[in-house]
């Protein structure tokens, strides 16, 4: 069965974007830049990716994304319209009108979405790429986070889980650290 997977970056303090969606703040080295970029392409947006020379790389990991509004308007200033566009989109909004016959928005509840995405009979995994409430949100579904974190104090921003109390017990299964002080930890659902 496909998994959701929650594949964010985070500061110290538990942030993954300023209080204006800033994210330049991170401190992302040659080094884990190169990483990100072999391990999982397929999540730099579309407009990066023939920039850093990965136009033509196929997806390794994810083959679908699911985000939320906040996440997704930013590329309008890009401007497009399908930030996305070597994966299946999916925005969670129930007011965002947009026309793109590669991005779907989704009105209804986000848990069903990715349930109805999980129970495909191909494919790989589900990248949930943010954010906050859209994860609060769909916590009973994600069966793994992949957490970038930052040797950086944000302050204020964007928190990764926006929602109800809810203690919820991930396992880490392995780490990686790289020569800016940020590691990535992959957790699975206990």
């Amino acid at each position: 069965m496909r998994k959701l997977v929650y594949y964010i970056g985070v500061s110290l303090d538990g942030y993954i974007a300023g209080p204006n969606a800033e994210f330049d703040f991170y401190p992302v080295s040659d080094q884990m830049a190169a990483w990100i970029n072999a391990r999982y392409p397929e999540t730099l947006p579309t407009h990066i990716r023939g920039l850093v020379g990965l136009d033509g790389v196929p997806n390794k990991v994810f083959d679908t994304l699911v985000m939320g509004r906040g996440t997704f308007e930013p590329a309008l200033a890009v401007p497009t319209t399908s930030p996305y566009a070597h994966l299946r989109q999916y925005v969670v909004s129930s007011t965002l009108k947009i026309d793109d016959p590669t991005v779907r928005v989704e009105t209804g509840d986000p848990v069903e979405l990715v349930r109805r995405l999980k129970a495909e009979d191909t494919g790989m995994d589900i990248y949930l790429c943010g954010g906050g409430k859209l994860a609060a949100s769909l916590l009973p579904e994600i069966d793994e986070i992949i957490l970038k974190s930052y040797p950086v104090v944000a302050g204020a921003g964007i928190p990764m889980f926006s929602g109800e109390f809810s203690p919820t017990l991930f396992t880490p299964t392995r780490r990686e650290s790289f020569d800016n002080g940020a590691q990535v930890t992959w957790l699975a659902r206990a």
